[in-house]
């Protein structure tokens, strides 16, 4: 239950109603991580602005799957239930369904630091997000040459960054205001057009 008064779909008017439109599912769902914002619409706007530019847009290089594969680790360090449960279903979408594949990301995404399956340059990948999820202020010229030399480039390392970056806050927003997923769907999300808004 939340901690805060949240404005329900079929309640809402105005530009919370329009924002709402936006981002309801094809069974009518606005995920409960965006009605938290119902009481100031505009960090909501923000809130899928950033979420779709990281995760869900199209000249993002890295594999969606893989971004996913980022939110849930950082959403385990951060304790993050909700985003964990979300974000792993999301990661099995984009990995087609394939279970097998899912299984062996998902149990290295639990251990101290994953390892196999994952290639070397998403090894690295994931030991920065570690790094700036436990220790941001750590975080120096090493760890980026590292990212490097294991092959990726600056865009790479940027999408990686902004995906971390993006967990935190949205981790924080749901634990800070005891969002749940009681009667959700999970994994719904936007396509990777660079406007739709739509959770399917």
């Amino acid at each position: 239950m939340p901690y805060i008064k949240v404005i329900h779909p079929d309640k809402a008017t105005g530009r919370l109603a329009e924002i709402y439109q936006r981002v309801t599912g094809p069974n009518g769902q606005v995920d409960n991580v965006l009605q938290i914002h119902s009481l100031r619409p505009h960090t909501l706007q923000g809130h899928m602005a950033l979420y779709k530019a990281v995760l869900h847009h199209p000249r993002n290089k890295l594999p969606t799957w893989f971004l996913e594969c980022i939110g849930v680790r950082v959403s385990l360090l951060n304790d993050c239930a909700y985003c964990a449960r979300h974000h792993s279903t999301g990661m099995l979408r984009q990995l087609k369904g394939d279970e097998e594949r899912f299984e062996a990301y998902r149990k290295q995404l639990e251990q101290d630091q994953p390892g196999a399956p994952f290639t070397a340059a998403e090894q690295a990948a994931l030991v920065y997000a570690d790094k700036l999820t436990r220790e941001p202020g750590a975080i120096g010229p090493d760890d980026i040459r590292a990212l490097r030399n294991a092959g990726l480039k600056g865009g790479h390392i940027l999408e990686v960054n902004q995906v971390a970056a993006y967990f935190a806050y949205a981790n924080r927003t749901v634990t800070g205001l005891g969002v749940d997923t009681e009667g959700e769907v999970l994994g719904l999300h936007p396509d990777d057009s660079e406007e739709d808004w739509h959770h399917e």
